[in-house]
C-alpha cells in the first residue's frame, strides 16, 4: 500500500512545479499591469502635450456679451467658471485697464501686469 502513495521526494517535486507555475501566471499578470500603465501614463503624457496653452490674459464680458466685466489672468479659476471671457494680448489687457474695467479680486492680472493703483 506504500508503493501506491507518492515520496516525500515526489511530493516536493510537484510542490514545486505548482509553486513556478503560479509564479509564472502572477507574474504574467504583474506585467500586464505594467504595460496597462505605462500605456494608460503615455496616453496622459500625449493629452497633455496636445493641450493648447491658456492664454496670458483674459477679458471676461458681461450677459450682453458686449460691455468688458472684469481682466483676469490665463489660467485664473473664475474667469474658467464664469464661461464669458475671450483671450486677449498684453495690449489689449492694458488698454481695458486704462478704460477702467475692474480686475479679478483673485488673479490680480494689474500686479501681472505691472499696473498699480
Amino acid at each position: 500500500m506504500s508503493e501506491d502513495l507518492p515520496s516525500r521526494l515526489e511530493l516536493l517535486h510537484f510542490a514545486r512545479r505548482v509553486f513556478v507555475q503560479q509564479a509564472t501566471a502572477g507574474l504574467a499578470q504583474i506585467d500586464r499591469w505594467i504595460a496597462d500603465e505605462e500605456r494608460r501614463e503615455a496616453e496622459r503624457r500625449e493629452a497633455e502635450a496636445q493641450k493648447p496653452t491658456p492664454p496670458e490674459w483674459l477679458l471676461q464680458y458681461g450677459l450682453n456679451r458686449r460691455n468688458a466685466d472684469a481682466v483676469h489672468t490665463g489660467d485664473c479659476w473664475a474667469a474658467a467658471q464664469s464661461g464669458r471671457c475671450r483671450p486677449v494680448g498684453r495690449a489689449e489687457a492694458l488698454d481695458a485697464l486704462r478704460h477702467q474695467v475692474p480686475t479679478c479680486q483673485y488673479c490680480r492680472p494689474d500686479t501681472a501686469l505691472g499696473v498699480l493703483e
